[in-house]
This record gives C-alpha cells, sequence and structure tokens, in this order.
C-alpha cells in the first residue's frame, strides 16, 4: 500500500509519527508524509526520512496514495478509490463527488476491543489534563494546601462539569495539583468514577436519570434543577472546567451570563466544549473573555498546546485500526462485506457510495 500523510491546517498535531512510519515502513507498506507536516508537533523532516518514509509535496502525495491518514477532514484532489482514513466526515457530498472510501474514526464503537484505537478517548484525555494546566497559569492563586509561617492558603476549588474522558482526566490532575475538586455529570453512571478519584459528585434532585455511555439532551425541568444547583455552588469556585458536548449536537448551555456575575474575582472557566457552541453563555471560541473579574476561555482545539503527545496517541490509534483494517481485507478486499462491528461502524463511504 501507498500512505500518504497530509500536512494538517490550523492544527499541530500530525497523523502519523516517525515511530508509526517506522512500523509501517516494516510491514513494507509505502510511505510518504508531505514535507514539514510534523514540524509544528516536533517531529522534523529528518526523523521521517530516519524511519524510512519519503517526502513529498502536498499533491504529488494525494495523487499517488492508496490511503490517506489526517486528522482533520482536508478537501484535497484525491484520486477516486482512495481510502480515507480521518477523525470525522465534515462534507459527504465531497466523499462522493472524489469517489473515496471513507473510514471516520470518530464512529468508532466504545467498546473494550476498540479500545486501542478510540480516538476520541486518547485525544480527550489530553484535552483534560491541558485544561487543568491551563487553568492553573491563568488563575490568581496557589493551586494546593500550603501551610507556611505566615499563615495558611487554603487549597483552590475546582468544579468539572461534564465526567467523561476529559472530565476525568481534569480531575484527576486537579486532585494532584491539590485542589478541593467537585465534578456534575448527568450520568448516573458517573457518580463512582468520579468519587474514584477522590472528587465529590454533585448530583440534581431531579427524576430524570441516564446510565448509558454518552450524555443527551435533558427536558426542561432537569435543566431548572440543574442550574439551581449550580447557581449554589459556583459562587465557591476558583475554577470552573466545562466538558459537556452532546453527539451531534450544539454543546448544552450550562452556565448563563448572569451566573459568571456571582463568581470570585479571579476565578477562571474553561470552556473545552467552545467548538460546538460551548457551555457557558459567553464563551468566544479561541478567546478570553472577561466579565467581572471573571475570565472564560473557550478553546477551539486545545490539543494544539500540547501536539506532541496528541499526536503520539493519534497515531497509534491509526495504526491499531490500519492492522485491524488490512488483516480483514486479506480475507474479504470488499470492505462493505467485511463482517466487524468496527470496521462496519466506521465506514462512511465506499467508492463515493454512502454506506453508513
Amino acid at each position: 500500500m501507498k500512505i500518504f500523510v497530509v500536512s494538517e491546517k490550523n492544527d499541530n498535531r500530525v497523523a502519523v509519527t516517525p515511530d508509526i512510519a517506522k512500523k509501517f515502513v516494516d510491514l513494507e507498506h509505502e510511505v510518504h508524509v508531505a514535507v514539514d507536516a510534523g514540524m509544528n508537533a516536533g517531529f522534523s523532516n529528518v526523523e521521517y526520512e530516519k524511519a524510512g518514509a519519503m517526502l513529498c509535496p502536498a499533491d504529488s502525495g494525494v495523487k499517488n496514495a492508496d490511503v490517506v491518514f489526517s486528522i482533520n477532514f482536508q478537501k484535497l484532489q484525491y484520486e477516486p478509490g482512495t481510502i480515507l482514513i480521518t477523525s470525522q466526515v465534515i462534507d459527504l457530498t465531497f466523499c462522493e463527488e472524489q469517489k473515496l472510501t471513507v473510514l471516520a474514526l470518530d464512529r468508532m464503537p466504545r467498546t473494550t476491543r476498540a479500545q486501542y484505537m478510540d480516538i476520541l478517548s486518547s485525544q480527550a484525555s489530553l484535552a483534560g489534563y491541558k485544561a487543568m494546566i491551563e487553568a492553573s497559569h491563568e488563575i490568581n492563586r496557589a493551586i494546593p494546601l500550603m501551610m507556611t509561617t505566615a499563615g495558611t492558603i487554603p487549597a483552590a476549588r475546582v468544579l468539572v462539569i461534564g465526567a467523561g474522558v476529559a472530565g476525568l482526566q481534569a480531575i484527576a490532575t486537579a486532585k494532584r495539583l491539590g485542589a478541593v475538586v467537585s465534578a456534575f455529570d448527568v450520568r448516573t453512571s458517573a457518580k463512582e468514577q468520579v468519587q474514584s478519584l477522590g472528587a465529590k459528585f454533585i448530583e440534581v434532585d431531579a427524576g430524570e436519570k441516564i446510565d448509558g455511555v454518552y450524555a443527551k439532551e435533558m427536558s426542561e425541568e432537569y435543566k431548572k434543577a440543574q442550574e439551581k444547583r449550580l447557581r449554589e455552588i459556583l459562587p465557591s469556585q476558583d475554577i470552573v472546567i466545562t466538558t459537556a458536548q452532546i453527539p451531534g449536537k450544539k454543546a448544552p448551555l450550562i452556565i448563563k451570563a448572569d451566573m459568571i456575575e456571582t463568581m470570585k474575582q479571579g476565578a477562571v472557566v474553561i470552556d473545552l466544549a467552545a467548538k460546538s457552541g460551548g457551555n457557558c453563555e459567553i464563551t468566544v471560541s479561541d478567546k478570553v473573555v472577561e466579565k467581572n473579574g471573571v475570565k472564560v476561555i473557550g478553546f477551539e482545539n486545545i490539543l494544539n498546546l500540547i501536539p506532541y503527545d496528541a499526536s503520539k496517541l493519534y497515531a497509534k490509534n491509526i495504526f491499531a485500526f490500519f492492522e485491524l483494517l488490512m488483516s480483514k481485507m486479506k480475507i474479504q478486499p470488499d470492505i462493505t462485506r467485511i463482517d466487524d462491528d468496527i470496521l462496519k461502524a466506521t465506514l462512511v463511504t465506499h467508492n463515493g457510495s454512502k454506506v453508513n
């Protein structure tokens, strides 16, 4: 197979790192990498060449490739029948026009078997960690409890809204830094995970419950009860990290503008849902908005701040996925006929025809 690794636009990450490129080469695949594709993530052209990959301009790489790896969906001039493995599909019509076979990794089933290929988990984990680190830089006070001869500094209070993969990593990082941590999630199943990390789980007094893997849109009654509970908690918090998102929908509005006014001066809100609309009413994507002394920071892509490790994890995910794909295609070359739950879930188009 001729593999091409694109250079990402407005993203510091790269889909394949030099160590993973070498693994592809060792399996006798021909690997082409766009010039400077890994530069922003900390991987030089020389490292790719040492791994056995060939450097080339983006245009020629796409034209000659059997398989293209990317993180973000890019509208390049692909050859008909090219297999595109990317994080998500933005334009289905384009895939049909280009006659692409597209596998979107954001559709990966959340199963034990698929965990080595789960880009959402690997990237979200780093996002949650980085959110807490960024908050610790922005806050105007110390995080841990400190006893000094001049007196005792109480620990900072951190509230994490949304206890998925990103939220749980934010909780774990906040605890390691010495904060007093609370967390909220609409899924009752998250309670045990939050408590296992040493954080307090905030419960809403409402009859509606969710026990599944993903969050969903809640009733108006639940939203009112949630807002009431948060209004009681927010004034005491120094840092709030919001990660609440609903697959395929606008992020739920959880913190209203007037709720920000009740928070401490110097408090920080990190909104990781900025790209899908934000959990805070005043969030502006990739901007710092200050209201009554409270900073609200909306990250469009916080992984741009930690691209080295984000790329390493993504590349490992993509290698595991490609190994599965190749092993199945040896037995059944027609991808649409492969009986595998992971490939069925991620296959979006085949030679331009919509499959999933």
